[in-house]
C-alpha cells in the first residue's frame, strides 16, 4: 500500500437521466492522500472539473458517517467498494495504490433507476417501508415500555435486523436484483418484538406484495448480499420472512 499520495486513473459512468444511454467516462486525479475517505477523493475530482468548466460528477451523499445509506457506488464490481463492513464513505484511499485504475458505476437494478450519472432513486425502498404501515399498539410512557419483557435473543436478533441502512447494496450486488435481504430486516425489526405483533400477517403480506410490485428480483439464496452488506445484516432474515410470509398466507387463506 502506497504511504504517499497517489495518482489514479477513474472510469466513471456519466449519464444524463434515467431515459439518457450511459457511458464510462476516464479522468486523471492527482496527489490523492491515502487518508483520504473516497467520496472527499470524489470532491477533489468534483472540484477539478468544475474549475475546468466541465459538468461535476452527480453522486448521493449526506451524513458522511456509514449512517445514511446514500453514498452508493459501484466500485471495482463490489457495492461501497473492496472492504468488507463499510460504507462508499467510510472507505479510505489507502486501500488503494498509486497507479491504480478505478472503475465507479451507480447501483444496478430495474428497480433503481438511474437520476443521474452514480445516482438513483431508491424510493422503491421507501414504498416497501410505507406498505408495512405503523404499530399501532400503544407503549405508553418510556417507564411503561420498559416493563415489557423481551428475550434476550430476540431483542439481539431485532436490533442487528434495525442496523439495515436502506443503501440498497444488497440488490446491486444480487444477481436477481432482489431487495429479500433489506425488506426481510424490516420485517424482522417489528416481527420479532412483541409490540410488533397486531399487524404482524398483514405487513409481511403487504411489504412482500410492494416488492414484488416495484419489480425486484426473485431470491435465489446465494448469499452475496449478505457478504457485501456494510452492516453484515444476516441471511437469517430472509429465512424468518419466509416463514412470516407463508404463515400468514395461510391465515389469510382461511
Amino acid at each position: 500500500m502506497s504511504h504517499g499520495n497517489m495518482n489514479l486513473t477513474l472510469k466513471v459512468w456519466k449519464q444524463k437521466n434515467k431515459d439518457a444511454k450511459g457511458a464510462l467516462e476516464t479522468y486523471q486525479v492527482k496527489g490523492i492522500s491515502p487518508d483520504m475517505s473516497f467520496l472527499e477523493m470524489f470532491d477533489v475530482l468534483n472540484e477539478q472539473l468544475i474549475t475546468e468548466g466541465k459538468d461535476p460528477i452527480a453522486f448521493d451523499h449526506d451524513c458522511r458517517e456509514g449512517i445514511c445509506g446514500m453514498c452508493s457506488m459501484f466500485i471495482n464490481g463490489r457495492p461501497h467498494g473492496p472492504v468488507k463492513g463499510v460504507t462508499t464513505c467510510q472507505l479510505h484511499m489507502r486501500s488503494f495504490k498509486d497507479g491504480d485504475t478505478i472503475v465507479v458505476e451507480p447501483w444496478r437494478s430495474a428497480a433503481f433507476p438511474v437520476v443521474k450519472d452514480l445516482a438513483v432513486d431508491r424510493s422503491a425502498f421507501d414504498r416497501v417501508i410505507a406498505a408495512g404501515g405503523f404499530v399501532s399498539v400503544n407503549t405508553g410512557n418510556a417507564k411503561d415500555a420498559n416493563n415489557i419483557l423481551i428475550n434476550k435473543d430476540d431483542a439481539d436478533d431485532a436490533f442487528n435486523a434495525a442496523a439495515c441502512i436502506g443503501c440498497g447494496a444488497c440488490v446491486a450486488t444480487c444477481k436477481n436484483g432482489s431487495a429479500m435481504l433489506f425488506v426481510s430486516a424490516k420485517v424482522s425489526q417489528l416481527a420479532l418484538l412483541p409490540q410488533g405483533q397486531i399487524e404482524k400477517e398483514a405487513r409481511v403480506l403487504s411489504m412482500v406484495g410492494q416488492m414484488d410490485d416495484e419489480g425486484f428480483g426473485a431470491c435465489s439464496v446465494t448469499g452475496a448480499c449478505e457478504i457485501e452488506c456494510p452492516k453484515g445484516i444476516s441471511l437469517e432474515n430472509i429465512a424468518r420472512m419466509n416463514r412470516e410470509y407463508l404463515g400468514a398466507n395461510i391465515k389469510s387463506k382461511h
